[in-house]
């Protein structure tokens, strides 16, 4: 994972705010554009979420013990085709930064088989160079109804587009006729990028 550890700062260096983890994730992408540290093709951008908007995760950083934290949504960056084995980057994560796709999957996604059916998961795989092209947030997400933050906003402007100053729900949709990407059950993600990482590409785009 030599070559990987290099393309993002360490995970101490990282932009980070809490509960902003898809502005954590452009600013990853943005970095690796910026800095040329990685081809861009070889990023994906994944949402995790489901039409409940409940979705578990473990091993993450506010979680209590060995129990699932139960995110509307959460947020990762994928790298393929570096090397054989895929990796991913989650600052949220106990895991190691960068952490394989396989552990990564076997620790903090599990599987849906022993969750109810509420609780399964479904992600959008989108291209790294699409979502800084059209990701935009105004974080009223992040507002509550008195107009207070909920948690404190990231220091830099908010991300927004020529088209779009908000259109974070169109990437939290798992609906696949919204937004960009390709929606994927998690049964079908895990086949198609983690158990054969190697074949990710030609699997992916079939």
């Amino acid at each position: 994972m030599k070559r990987e550890d290099g393309i993002t700062p360490t995970r101490e260096n990282c932009v980070y705010s809490s509960c902003y983890c898809e502005e954590n994730v452009w600013k990853l992408c943005e970095f690796v554009k910026k800095e040329r540290t990685a081809p861009l093709e070889h990023l994906s951008v994944v949402f995790i979420s489901n039409e409940n908007r409940m979705v578990p995760l473990w091993k993450q950083k506010s979680a209590r013990g060995d129990q699932p934290v139960i995110w509307d949504y959460h947020v990762i960056l994928m790298v393929r085709g570096l090397q054989s084995e895929a990796v991913v980057y989650d600052l949220d994560s106990e895991l190691s930064f960068p952490c394989s796709l396989k552990l990564y999957s076997a620790k903090a996604l599990r599987s849906d088989r022993s969750i109810r059916p509420e609780y399964h998961r479904k992600l959008r795989v989108v291209p790294a160079d699409s979502f800084l092209l059209n990701f935009a947030s105004d974080r009223s997400h992040m507002k509550a109804p008195d107009g207070s933050w909920k948690m404190p906003p990231p220091p830099y402007p908010p991300i927004h587009t020529a088209e779009s100053h908000m259109n974070l729900d169109d990437f939290i949709s798992m609906d696949p006729a919204v937004g960009w990407g390709a929606v994927l059950s998690l049964d079908h993600f895990l086949r198609s990028y983690a158990e054969n990482s190697s074949s990710a590409s030609s699997s992916s785009s079939s």
